[in-house]
């Protein structure tokens, strides 16, 4: 096929000395002698001139010298035995600089800032350089220099002790072109800084005998502002009512007992200084944990515990604000049925009356305790209470029905207490009775109709909720009924279900001619429950075999046909 004409063709320097043009060859199915031939000439003046024959590989090129001439019409001819093509640039050199990458790239650093120097080839061209930071977080930020021919910028607002990666390129300050290559990147780390602001500090009170144990806990800073080998000081004040009585500087402090407060700080230290002091003021006569060791003669009551609720982000604690305080504090464990149980805490400002607390460590069906505290002058109090679960689970096990005492017209259940301890998955807010009725609607006093399916069978049922936490008494005259299950209740749960089994049914009509066989097979001379047929219960077990009697049968008359009968009686 004929050539292409030249695809890209642009010339370029990068000394002001020698012009390169560059340009992509087209295929064209010739090879050996007959491959396409290229040639560079100059057709500003009269004359054209054979600048070069170029050469290809991936890209063509051609270079020639450029002496003091600074304005070039350079055409680029390509031939072949079908035909040819030709395409032209016309530039000035001058606006035609594309530099070398820049090189022998070092550095400068303190704590936050990074200067950066280089070199370049040719120091006669005015050049303006850009700087690329790579940031630990993958982020990339440009910084340009601060003045044209300038060989160092500065990089501020840098983290301590934290590596970045830095590179450089160049264009010309005049009739810029293109930037240059980057140079090589550059790692470095800035310095460690003084520690920045206060360390986040909190402590738990436990009460022993004789005394409190104070355990105090501090959220360290990151490695990216401190080196790993960061230590702390910790000192702790004991104060009187005279004033300052001794300074500790131990890691166990066996403090006087008759101190009024005690005064504690915490400082973080590396190579270079500390940090500001985070203070904490603990006091003997406001601490609610030593009152209600020490005080207890005096009536102090402990807090009462308020319930929360879970939320899809967390559990959702809330409080009553007041207005003495300048912040608030709640603390929690990650895992309240450990010990270490990691502690937590959240600092909130005094506007603020609740929150969300999440942890990745909260899981359904585990209680977590939220204590609230407010704070002021250094000083927190104790302030609220709070249980919650993050989800609800059903109970453990099932309620134990431990006596069931039948009249001739009522049934009484007793069952044991559900125990309400810290390892059960829910709340226990009472109990649920369901009677199913054998025929008929339900008509029990005190109960509410409901639906229930059992084995996929709807029952209807009356619903009792016992105001006794383990006994429930219904009066069940006229009404058949049935043990069908019996369950506890909780927030967000069923309930189990236990059978009631009711009798005795009553004879409805009896037949005048019939009286004498009644008589004899329901009220005998003296009555045998083998004998009577009708006050038998087999019919009517629970489970394993135990039989309903009927207690407390009170005749309400006496009734006798003859002396004879009175006196064998």
């Amino acid at each position: 096929e004929p050539p292409d004409t030249p695809e890209d063709f642009s010339c370029q320097t990068q000394d002001m000395k020698k012009v390169t043009c560059t340009w992509r060859e087209g295929e064209t199915y010739f090879y050996g002698r007959n491959l396409p031939r290229y040639t560079l000439s100059e057709s500003l003046s009269s004359q054209k001139m054979a600048l070069c024959e170029a050469s290809c590989s991936k890209q063509c090129l051609c270079s020639w010298d450029v002496g003091q001439q600074r304005i070039w019409n350079v055409t680029v001819t390509v031939e072949n035995p079908l035909g040819k093509k030709t395409a032209t640039d016309v530039f000035d050199v001058n606006h035609r600089m594309h530099p070398t990458a820049p090189f022998q790239v070092w550095e400068d650093c303190t704590d936050t800032e990074i200067t950066l120097h280089w070199n370049y080839e040719n120091n006669d061209i005015e050049l303006f350089c850009q700087t690329e930071v790579l940031q630990p977080d993958g982020k990339v930020e440009l910084h340009n220099s601060s003045a044209a021919g300038s060989k160092r910028v500065t990089v501020r607002g840098l983290q301590p002790y934290t590596e970045y990666t830095a590179r450089v390129h160049c264009g010309a300050a005049k009739h810029f072109w293109r930037w240059s290559d980057w140079s090589q990147p550059l790692t470095i780390r800035t310095k460690e800084g003084t520690p920045s602001g206060k360390l986040d500090i909190w402590r738990e009170i436990t009460p022993v005998l004789g005394g409190r144990n104070v355990t105090l806990f501090w959220k360290r800073y990151t490695v990216k502002h401190l080196m790993p080998n960061t230590k702390y000081k910790i000192m702790v004040k004991a104060f009187t009512g005279g004033g300052e009585t001794a300074i500790f500087n131990f890691r166990y402090i066996d403090t006087p007992y008759n101190c009024e407060y005690w005064l504690i700080s915490i400082m973080a230290k590396n190579n270079v200084n500390f940090s500001l002091p985070s203070v904490m003021i603990i006091s003997r006569a406001t601490d609610n944990s030593r009152r209600i060791l020490f005080c207890s003669f005096l009536g102090t009551e402990e807090l009462k515990e308020g319930q929360v609720h879970g939320t899809d982000d967390g559990i959702f604690v809330s409080w009553e604000p007041r207005s003495i305080y300048d912040s608030y504090i709640i603390d929690w464990c990650n895992f309240p049925r450990l010990q270490p149980c990691d502690l937590q805490w959240k600092r909130f400002g005094p506007n603020t009356s609740s929150a969300v607390i999440s942890s990745a460590a909260f899981v359904p069906g585990v209680r977590y305790k939220f204590h609230i505290y407010g704070s002021v002058a250094n000083r927190a109090s104790l302030l609220e209470k709070k249980i919650g679960y993050l989800r609800e689970l059903p109970p453990h096990l099932d309620p134990v029905v431990r006596k069931v005492d039948l009249t001739y017209n009522s049934v009484t259940l007793s069952w044991d207490s559900y125990l309400t301890n810290e390892s059960e998955p829910g709340f226990i807010r009472g109990y649920h009775v369901y009677v199913s009725p054998i025929q008929g609607n339900c008509t029990l006093k005190g109960s509410i109709k409901h639906i229930l399916s059992v084995a996929g069978i709807p029952c209807r049922l009356c619903f009792f909720r016992p105001k006794n936490s383990s006994y429930i008494d219904f009066n069940m005259w006229e009404v058949k009924t049935k043990i069908l299950k019996y369950f506890s209740s909780t927030a967000n749960m069923l309930y189990f279900v236990f059978l009631l089994v009711i009798v005795p049914t009553l004879v409805a009509a009896i037949c005048h001619w019939k009286m004498k066989w009644v008589k004899e097979c329901c009220c005998p001379v003296i009555p045998s429950p083998n004998k009577s047929k009708v006050l038998s219960f087999k019919e009517f077990k629970i489970d394993s075999g135990r039989v309903l009697k009927i207690n407390d049968c009170i005749p309400d008359m006496l009734a006798m046909d003859s002396n004879a009968e009175a006196q064998k009686l």
